[in-house]
């Protein structure tokens, strides 16, 4: 750029030189004033722009910063690292930086197939790496800034959702009021098929619903229950519409081959088993993964102020003997006895009230592409063959028609594919007697618990799949049952 006074000169230094040279804006001041007319405008016809999406003031830079911290306040210069897996003992060092520094591990991975995803606190950072160094670990980064990420993707999935007015429920992440509204409207308008049951309160006084689906109001004996629930881990939002899915699968939109499951299946589905974890993630704190409960004895014991338990921790099954943390403000704390969460309690109600002809449990959370069966603590259930023939069922139906991105899903014992836990739900589930009991791991994508809207179609569509198949095989393996 020259000004007036040194063009002339400029030229005849570069003639001098047998440079070429040629106009490219005749008038600065005009070019700079179209632009900022240019941008106005372009401003103005978006209403929801977030500071990294423009061009921002000094002062709007400053206030985007306060806000992240304010609005992310656990997570601002957290960072998400990938982590090599060798082997067993690698997966070993990882459980034990989650149960004794509190380092939540995202992705659990698979040596040699898989790696493994942890976030890591700022405080932590350097410890977490020279254990990992020491054990000659690879890792490298993934997420630098973790709350930058999750502004960047609450901001997506805003935009999302303005685009699209006639989104059913099923189709994006709706909130817990919603989520039981729907579920009131579809025992109203079915009522030969469909009703609500209303469990315990949870701890904040969230109304926690489930709704049974059956052609014979659960009156047949010769039928098999199918129970599935989802959200139990605050966050994973998207084992939600899942269930959501199942339901107008069943009830609105059931189709011809999915008949037989209506007519020979007795249904039991729960969206929402921590509701309070769940909104709380909608509001306060989009990672948050256990229930929101206060023990006020053992915050006197411990002399600290902790909220909520690990839900799935928190079933009496081996409890409190493997892969937890005795620290009540760590993420895998189970609490400070079995079931002393009400959200796990009506998980226990309903198995012991429909035990004789419970099936199939199914656990559903995110994300990891996996079908897990007991028991946590490496022993096999005696009937091991058969739950992995359903499970290897399911993972094949939804890998024929899944995304190439994703990873197929790995089929086996959760101890042996991951590490070892204690007081699942899962585990509680087989003890206490339904023959085939899973954890299933949807797919993440790449986004960990922050799946974009747009693939939820997809992951509702190849997931009911692998529920259909169990299903059609939970009525085999129960006739069978029944006429032995």
């Amino acid at each position: 750029m020259l000004s007036p006074e040194n063009r002339v000169e400029a030229f005849d230094i570069l003639d001098a030189s047998d440079m070429k040279h040629y106009l490219h804006v005749a008038d600065v001041a005009k070019a700079i004033e179209e632009h900022e007319r240019d941008l106005s405008r372009w401003q103005s016809s978006r209403t929801s722009l977030v500071p990294f999406q423009k061009y921002p003031t000094y002062d709007e830079v400053n206030e985007y910063l306060e806000r992240i911290a304010r609005e992310y306040p656990n997570y601002v210069t957290y960072s998400v690292h990938g982590v090599q897996l060798r082997g067993r003992s690698d997966q070993r060092v990882l459980y034990e930086l989650q149960t004794e520094l509190n380092v939540d591990l995202w992705e659990h991975g698979a040596p040699g197939q898989r790696d493994a995803s942890i976030m890591v606190s700022p405080e932590n950072l350097m410890e977490v790496f020279e254990i990992l160094d020491a054990n000659d670990m690879k890792h490298y980064l993934q997420i630098r800034d973790v709350a930058k990420s999750l502004e960047e993707r609450d901001a997506e999935l805003s935009r999302w959702q303005q685009s699209r007015q006639t989104l059913q429920i099923f189709q994006t992440y709706a909130r817990h009021d919603a989520i039981n509204e729907y579920m009131e409207r579809i025992a109203n308008q079915y009522p030969n098929i469909a009703q609500v049951v209303d469990m315990q309160k949870s701890f904040e006084g969230r109304d926690i619903k489930y709704l049974k689906i059956s052609t014979t109001n659960f009156t047949n004996p010769s039928k098999p229950i199918y129970f599935m629930d989802a959200t139990m881990h605050a966050r994973e939002w998207v084992t939600t519409t899942v269930t959501l899915y199942s339901i107008h699968r069943l009830v609105e939109d059931l189709r011809e081959e999915d008949r037989y499951l209506l007519e020979n299946v007795d249904w039991i589905i729960m969206p929402v088993v921590n509701p309070d974890g769940y909104e709380f993630s909608h509001t306060d704190n989009r990672l948050w993964r256990g229930t929101r409960s206060v023990n006020e004895t053992t915050n006197a014991i411990h002399n600290r102020t902790c909220i909520g338990v690990d839900p799935n921790r928190n079933f009496d099954v081996n409890f409190n003997t493997l892969g937890v943390s005795s620290d009540p403000c760590f993420g895998t704390y189970p609490g400070h006895e079995a079931f002393s969460e009400v959200e796990t309690r009506n998980i226990r109600d309903i198995l012991s009230e429909y035990i004789d002809r419970l099936q199939i449990y199914m656990d559903i959370h995110s994300f990891g592409n996996y079908v897990l069966y007991g028991m946590d603590n490496a022993t096999l259930p005696y009937n091991v063959v058969h739950q992995h023939y359903v499970a290897a069922a399911m993972g094949a139906q939804i890998d024929a028609v899944k995304l190439p991105k994703a990873p197929f899903y790995a089929v086996g014992n959760s101890n042996l594919m991951l590490y070892g836990t204690s007081g699942a739900a899962s585990d509680y589930a087989y003890v206490v007697g339904v023959p085939m009991s899973y954890t299933l791991e949807l797919p993440g994508y790449g986004y960990q618990f922050q799946v974009p809207p747009e693939y939820i179609d997809q992951i509702n569509m190849e997931t009911w799949k692998g529920i259909a198949a169990t299903g059609r095989l939970a009525a085999l393996y129960y006739n069978a049952k029944v006429k032995s």
